[in-house]
């Protein structure tokens, strides 16, 4: 994978990272809830399912490639429009709703917490249909596809991981901040979807 490469991909993960979502969301209550040590089995298995899914997109996207050599730009212009509509729907969407009990629960096992993680990630289909949006400007289908995806799985697993120890770390002021300033949050990550799914489709 190129360098100028990974590092537009690093950028666009890093913006994926940080839009809040099902698994972050879930990071966020169980840090609330049960505290920060713990709520590292909610995040290794919300990582670990999104490697999956990305696994099964990458492999799912060489495949069709492999029976086409025009299905790359076919799949940049879906994947474009994809984001550009996924943009618009973000930027409409109301402030992320958190209800959590005020008072620290009592931990619960960690492979519950895992196993919600893990189930939070693999079982959103839009997870999927993001990736399979997502990737095609990235791969190369002239150089190996493995090597690809296990640079792009570690550096999305690296980045997830981090942005969800963050979110839980600040768990009492990351609420307060979603409930206030929620709506402007969505709208800018609306916008640089757009931006994402703009040039996906018109870029060379």
């Amino acid at each position: 994978m190129a360098l100028g490469t990974w590092l537009v991909y690093l950028a666009a993960a890093t913006g994926l990272a940080l839009m809040p979502g099902p698994n972050g969301l879930l990071a966020l209550t169980h840090g609330a809830l049960y505290g920060r040590r713990i709520t590292l089995f909610t995040i290794c298995g919300g990582v670990l399912g999104f490697v999956l899914v990305l696994a099964l997109s990458m492999f799912g996207i060489g495949a069709v490639l492999g029976a086409s050599a025009q299905a790359l730009t076919v799949m940049k212009w879906l994947g474009g429009a994809y984001l550009v509509w996924l943009g618009i729907q973000v930027w409409r969407s109301p402030p992320p709703a958190l209800e959590v009990a005020p008072q620290r629960q009592r931990p619960r096992h960690g492979w519950s917490l895992f196993s919600q993680g893990f189930l939070s990630a693999v079982t959103n289909p839009k997870a999927v249909l993001f990736f399979v949006a997502f990737l095609p400007p990235f791969i190369d289908p002239h150089r190996d596809l493995v090597t690809q995806f296990v640079v792009m799985a570690a550096t999305f697993a690296v980045i997830e991981f981090f942005v969800e120890l963050l979110m839980t770390l600040l768990a009492s002021s990351m609420r307060g901040w979603l409930h206030r300033s929620g709506k402007r949050f969505n709208q800018i990550f609306g916008a640089v979807f757009v931006l994402i799914g703009a040039g996906v489709t018109l870029g060379p």
